[in-house]
């Protein structure tokens, strides 16, 4: 089965014209929350500072921050992303995830269609997407930018995991190169971008981590920063959940509810400060100033915290498998604290995340880049 695939990605591998100096280049971002726009941002950040033309394909808050962040250095396509199946239960997820199998192919399709509409009109010497499954074609030099090459299911269900990792496979189709944003030994995504069974390893670029947010020389003066953030309902519930026990947690604390698309407002009570929304300049001087991170445990996030170098209490999104197996996995290596949201005390558990160390990379952000422009300039 997985040699099928690769033979059909191999006999109709696109060109890879205009090696050079520059490239127009098309980069989809999933607007699933914010953590794909954030790690994209580097990689676009350099891109332009090379001198390609950069045109960006998003939706939602993950398009808001981005048309925020890079303003007119860049062009802006709003294509709707594929549906999120999420609900206030891990069950109802699941059984949502499995009815909207079908609408999902259906939307990526007409994404490719979107697409090759768009190739017709316009020319790109490169597309790259991160894990937006349609972006992509053979007329076009095209990587897929993801850390899920496999798939988590509930409870690890060995046939379920093989079944979605196919799909999975499928719904990427033809692709130059799978970039992965980890390191191929002492990982930090774990099984999620690891011995692939439908994809052959010299298919795979593993260039280590991606976080736009930098370490930078200021003094740790905020005892813990909260960051909420991810898609909803579950946005809304740990803010709901965050809100009601923060006070209690001693020491300076900052936190960021992560609403980019609403009024900005700032209210302080006690030791407690809260922002509606933090922009990427501001996240980055809370997360190096604060001595502990609370957050979602999404691989963007996880990316940050490694190129800090920071502890963190880690709860992930219920129903969300692979943030909750990321937070399982560090949790036995010893390298992060994690709580299940329904089961959060924040005074309680701030305490005993703090006795955690993080997770230390092979190498930061900056030499994560320039692998990635080799890869995609070449």
């Amino acid at each position: 089965m997985d040699a099928l695939i690769e033979a059909r990605t191999t006999s109709s591998q696109a060109p890879v014209p205009r090696s050079g100096a520059h490239l127009k280049i098309l980069f989809a971002v999933a607007s699933w929350g914010l953590g794909h726009a954030t790690r994209d941002l580097p990689l676009i950040n350099r891109m332009l500072e090379c001198g390609h033309d950069v045109t960006i394909v998003s939706s939602a808050r993950a398009l808001a921050l981005l048309r925020q962040e890079l303003g007119g250095r860049c062009g802006f396509l709003e294509w709707p992303d594929l549906p999120l199946s999420l609900s206030k239960s891990a069950p109802m997820f699941y059984a949502k995830f499995t009815l909207s199998l079908p609408l999902a192919w259906r939307a990526i399709v007409a994404e490719n269609r979107a697409l090759e509409h768009l190739l017709r009109g316009r020319r790109f010497d490169r597309i790259v997407s991160d894990s937006r499954f349609g972006i992509r074609s053979h007329r076009v030099a095209s990587y897929q930018l993801t850390h899920g090459l496999r798939f988590i299911a509930p409870h690890r269900n060995p046939l379920l995991e093989v079944s979605m990792e196919y799909i999975y496979r499928r719904c990427y189709g033809r692709v130059s190169r799978f970039v992965v944003p980890d390191f191929e030994s002492d990982s930090l995504s774990g099984d999620l971008s690891h011995n692939p069974r439908f994809v052959r390893s010299d298919h795979v670029e593993y260039i280590g981590i991606l976080s736009s947010v930098r370490r930078r020389p200021v003094p740790e003066d905020l005892d813990c920063y909260v960051s909420i953030s991810g898609p909803e309902p579950q946005r809304s519930i740990l803010e709901e959940i965050v809100l009601r026990q923060v006070y209690d947690v001693p020491g300076r604390v900052v936190v960021s509810l992560g609403k980019p698309d609403e009024e900005q407002r700032t209210w302080t009570r006690g030791n407690v400060t809260v922002y509606s929304y933090v922009n990427r300049c501001q996240q980055t001087d809370l997360m190096n100033r604060a001595r502990l991170v609370v957050s979602r445990s999404g691989y963007t996030t996880m990316m940050e915290l490694a190129e800090l170098g920071k502890p963190a209490l880690l709860i992930p999104t219920p129903g969300q498998t692979e943030q909750e197996y990321l937070a399982e996995y560090h949790s036995r290596r010893g390298s992060f604290h994690s709580v299940p949201q329904s089961r959060v005390d924040l005074p309680r558990d701030v305490a005993v995340a703090r006795r955690f160390p993080g997770y230390v990379p092979a190498h930061t952000t900056e030499k994560s880049i320039a692998r990635f422009m080799e890869i995609i300039t070449a």
